[in-house]
């Protein structure tokens, strides 16, 4: 129930109010009011720009605690404080004009007599001059004080390109709220956002918030146990096997002359792929190298292998091509890039999870064909074997769909058009022009290509469109289609497809402000669509010769766009086997369900959605997304629904997120209603089998400890019956902030290489689980210290491996993953530092003077001091962090 955005969600839930209800909170839209006009002349285009180009505006959080005047019948009486401020450069007296933006939580409130400012959907604002507006003297700074929905927590949240509108004008983007990028980090930077400084008003939400900033001082206590030993990473492998024998005995393998691979009862095509990395690394496929066997063995798992290293050959043994694949992603794991040496050993090998995946969210914000094709490359290096990809939602629709052209004409870009002929309202920050970065689509022929990329390297390809909710790009898209066949005189083609009735008089609202972005389910052609785009996707993994396994529907965060929908009482006055209306979500994602198992299809949707439906008309074979936070009992959705025999899931949110902060710090990307710190060390420690047990290393989301109850008969809830298990994990990428294919790569990674270890491998660490039930916190005591003191140890093993041998593959293969910020103090005037992944390298400087590396112990003196990373490959740096 809680993903993206839906930050709301969870916290009505945490103060008693429900979002997932029909009713859910009540913020429709306002309509915008006009404008005055201060000068009577017009504005022309050149002035527009000149004001769009000079204006300054500044966005700056005064305080994250509510006070009184916050609003009581909203947010649950919860608000946070903050000032937009406008300067002018020269006097501006012109008064027909608007400013848009996205303000992520709706402003409650604005204390101004000279603006107005107007909630349009989703999370588009309005700022328009009122009847008291003077205009601008020059240099004059006008500030507009405003309250608005929960809390404002990072400085990330501050989305950019506010755009200004005038009549019969183009929209013009104010050059003061555009990205800028740190030329030695390649970081976003945003002019606009004035710096958090006050940790008790702007860093914490609450009094009770025990959360501490992640400052180096912070950040050098928590990497204080782990030792800089590279030893640990020399024959080491990510993820781990099942087992690993060294050979001392015998000489190290030497690759560097290449690899002579030989199939016996196999053939090349299927591991092709893996070759190809190995050969990327420096090992290429040589006459005159080292003999390799690939050899047939059907005794062996499907995705199992055994590879032998020895002085005089390489011997892989394997299934079928997934196995055969991962002995040789085995084999570039233990490569020492630099030596291109491995020492003889054997290991066998099989995966701990079926399903190891990774969701990417390609709706808020498109993202490259390009970035998908190395995601998948990097999936196959690391053993993962799902790509569920998120094609449509209410910010855009990137999958084009034959016969429904409007889909992507319209729903796959955002511009400044505010009737939505031509495309969606802009979101997210995404500004007034269609042809930005963040439109686009992949076409027919672009998903043709990525279903075999992945099909080469073992991974399957899982679509998603979600429905009922969060689905306004198609409603949209649907609606400008039957605005024109009804204008052609063709009614009934105007209604094939059509995904509202239009004397629906509810008014809701989703968790993320709209108020017209669920499908109507009570309509025949809302599954009219719904097959027509099914049947379609299906066709396209005919034609890349890739079958559709999996399809997974949403069905999350419905806020119930049907209680006053006559199209709804005609069918549950015809079909009384539906229920009333609480139960047409459910009834919508029973029938879509059907309709999938019908055609050969597994159903998928998110464990909310699928906790609504009843069983007994579900087909047999289902999987749920689990994304339940575990501080709020989660563990109990995630057994209920494996006790159904369903496949399950993780999405668990405070650690499979990738889209949430790394480091509790307010200049860290991402949004975090779930968890404000998901580094890689804390994925690492997930113990997967044992959901309630997490309870006793980990806390809730102001750090304080919390109890997980897995006891049957407490609220409904029951252990996870020995029959079942969990069928696998999956990471998720949510883009409502990652406008780039940078930022996707920052936030993807390195997490992704603790996300395939924890995949692959089951720890020996892991608090065995107990079917009988228990209570789980930080007093139970079933962590024990020597299970603690394994985990730790495993850990030093990973990290070392990271900084001292695999990030630097990641180089190789041009990935930008995020270079970890340095922990340090400063103690009797001596620079102290440590790194999460001990073998990067450091630099500091005093003052403003220049970047001196760091090697060891260094007299400093008081400061100030400021400590960054270096790449592996010694060319990127990371975000600097000042010494306290």
């Amino acid at each position: 129930m809680m993903k993206t955005s839906a930050a709301i969600l969870l916290l009505l839930s945490m103060i008693g109010v429900s979002a997932c209800s029909p009713q859910g909170p009540q913020q429709v839209s306002q309509p915008e009011l006009p404008a005055p006009q201060v000068s009577p002349a017009a504005l022309t285009q050149s002035e527009l720009q000149r004001f769009a180009d000079n204006l300054k505006i500044s966005y700056r959080v005064l305080t994250n605690v509510s006070d009184d005047q916050c609003a009581r019948d909203r947010a649950g009486g919860r608000c946070f404080q903050a000032e937009i401020s406008l300067t002018s450069p020269f006097e501006f007296s012109a008064g027909d004009w608007r400013i848009y933006f996205s303000q992520m939580r709706p402003v409650q409130s604005l204390n101004s007599s000279e603006f107005i400012i107007n909630h349009i959907q989703g999370d588009l604002h309005s700022i328009s001059p009122s009847a008291g507006f003077s205009g601008f003297k020059a240099g004059e700074t006008k500030v507009l004080p405003i309250r608005a929905d929960f809390w404002q927590l990072s400085e990330v949240d501050a989305m950019p390109n506010y755009y200004l509108v005038a009549p019969n004008l183009q929209p013009v983007v104010i050059a003061s709220t555009q990205l800028q990028q740190d030329p030695e980090t390649g970081l976003e930077v945003r002019p606009y956002m004035v710096a958090f400084n006050d940790e008790e008003r702007q860093f914490k939400r609450s009094p009770e918030d025990n959360l501490p900033w992640a400052k180096a001082n912070v950040i050098y206590e928590r990497n204080q146990d782990t030792p800089d030993n590279a030893e640990l990473a020399a024959d080491s492998l990510l993820p781990t096997p099942l087992h690993q024998e060294l050979l001392p005995e015998q000489a190290p393998v030497d690759l560097k002359k290449g690899i002579s691979p030989v199939f016996i009862g196999t053939q090349r095509a299927p591991v092709a792929a893996a070759l190809a990395r190995l050969a990327r690394l420096g090992v290429r496929e040589e006459a005159a190298g080292v003999a390799l066997e690939l050899v047939s063995d059907p005794s062996l798992a499907s995705e199992g292998y055994r590879l032998d290293i020895a002085a005089g050959a390489i011997k892989i043994s394997a299934a079928g091509a997934a196995g055969f694949s991962y002995g040789l992603s085995s084999l570039a794991s233990l490569l020492d890039p630099d030596s291109l040496q491995i020492s003889a050993m054997r290991i066998r090998d099989e995966p701990h999870y079926g399903f190891r995946g990774l969701h990417l969210d390609l709706a808020r914000n498109f993202h490259s064909k390009q970035l998908l094709l190395k995601l998948i490359d990097a999936m196959a290096a690391y053993k993962l074997n799902r790509l569920h990809l998120h094609l449509a939602d209410d910010e855009g629709w990137r999958l084009e769909i034959d016969g429904l052209p409007e889909l992507t004409d319209i729903g796959s870009k955002r511009c400044h058009d505010l009737a939505e002929d031509n495309c969606l309202l802009p979101q997210l920050g995404s500004g007034p022009d269609p042809d930005s970065a963040v439109n686009g689509f992949l076409t027919k022929a672009d998903y043709v290509e990525l279903l075999q990329y992945a099909a080469a390297r073992q991974i399957q390809v899982i679509p998603s469109m979600d429905m009922p909710g969060h689905s306004r790009a198609a409603i949209k898209a649907m609606e400008a289609r039957y605005r024109r066949l009804l204008a052609k005189g063709d009614s009934k083609g105007a209604t094939e497809y059509r995904l509202l009735d239009p004397e629906d008089k509810t008014q809701y609202s989703s968790v993320q402000y709209y108020n017209d972005n669920t499908l109507n389910v009570c309509l025949e052609s809302t599954f009219h669509f719904v097959d027509k785009v099914i049947d379609e996707v299906t066709k396209l993994h005919q034609s890349a010769g890739v079958p559709l396994q999996l399809y997974h529907i949403g069905a999350d965060e419905t806020a119930g766009a049907w209680l006053e929908s006559p199209a709804c009482e005609a069918l549950l006055a015809a079909d009384s086997s539906i229920g009333d209306k609480q139960h047409l979500g459910a009834y919508f994602i029973e029938r879509v369900s059907t309709m999938l198992a019908s055609k050969g299809i597994t159903p998928a949707g998110w464990s909310d959605g699928m906790g609504h439906v009843r069983v007994d008309r579900m087909p047999a074979k289902v999987q749920s997304n689990s994304w339940d936070l575990l501080s709020h009992q989660g563990h109990r959705v995630a057994h209920r629904q494996a006790n159904l025999g369903w496949q399950l899931v993780l999405s668990t949110p405070e650690v499979l997120y990738f889209d949430f902060p790394y480091e509790a710090d307010p200049k860290e990307h991402g949004y975090y209603w779930g968890a404000r710190q998901n580094n890689s060390r804390h994925l690492f420690n997930f113990m997967t089998d044992n959901l309630p047990a997490n309870a006793e290393q980990w806390t809730d989301i102001e750090n304080r400890p919390y109890s997980a109850d897995d006891r049957a008969g407490v609220q409904v809830s029951e252990p996870l019956r020995p029959e079942n298990r969990i069928a696998g994990i999956q990471g998720q990428i949510w883009s409502e902030t990652l406008r780039s294919d940078e930022l996707v790569e920052y936030m993807a990674f390195p997490r992704l290489l603790m996300l395939a270890e924890r995949a692959w491998h089951k720890p020996d660490w892991q608090v065995p689980y107990q079917y009988q039930g228990a209570v789980y916190n930080a007093d139970s005591g079933f962590f024990s210290a020597e299970l603690k003191l394994a985990q730790a140890q495993d850990w030093y093993r990973i990290a070392n491996l990271l900084g001292h041998k695999e990030l630097k593959k990641l180089d190789l293969a041009g990935i930008g993953y995020r270079i970890p910020t340095v922990g340090a103090r400063i103690s009797e005037g001596r620079l102290y530092t440590n790194l999460i992944f001990p073998g990067l390298g450091i630099e500091y400087r005093l003052g403003e003077g220049i970047w001196q590396t760091y090697q060891g112990s260094i007299e400093v003196g008081a400061g100030p001091v400021q400590v960054r990373a270096v790449g592996a490959d010694g060319k990127r740096r990371g975000r600097s962090l000042q010494v306290q």
